[in-house]
């Protein structure tokens, strides 16, 4: 799995328990599979199904957080992307799961409307090659 994100949490990021926010952690989640989904395609993605996650360990301030992913199917118009989260400890240097999800994007166009995918580097649907900018 290649990493896609990493980042250290901080206090704005913390629930009324002083451990950081799920909800926060799912944001970068969602992030980062994004990213993966576009390091193999050339297309706009919206998130249309996050598979089940489950928070295994709470992430305290000053943790830093590894974003690690890969795709796993793909389809006409659809990727589905695995995300793994590691967190490792500010004090101790140690190194465990929080969480993992499957995440489904569907690539859109400009109008937000279905499209098929499009490998990088190849031409788009309708023949054109590529474009600078595109």
């Amino acid at each position: 799995m290649k990493e896609y994100l990493k980042i250290s949490l901080l206090p704005k990021d913390t629930n009324m328990h002083g451990t950081i926010f799920g909800g926060v952690i799912m944001s970068y989640l969602d992030l980062a599979g994004a990213i993966c989904a576009r390091d193999r395609f050339d297309n706009l993605f919206v998130t249309i199904v996050v598979r089940e996650m489950r928070f295994l360990h709470p992430v305290y301030v000053g943790d830093l957080l590894s974003f690690r992913g890969e795709v796993i199917d793909q389809g006409t118009t659809s990727v589905t992307v695995k995300i793994e989260v590691d967190a490792e400890r500010i004090d101790s240097r140690e190194v465990f799961r929080v969480t993992d999800a499957e995440i489904v994007y569907v690539a859109v166009d400009r109008e937000r409307g279905k499209t098929p995918l499009i490998a990088r580097g190849h031409d788009q649907p309708d023949g054109a090659p590529r474009r600078k900018g595109q």
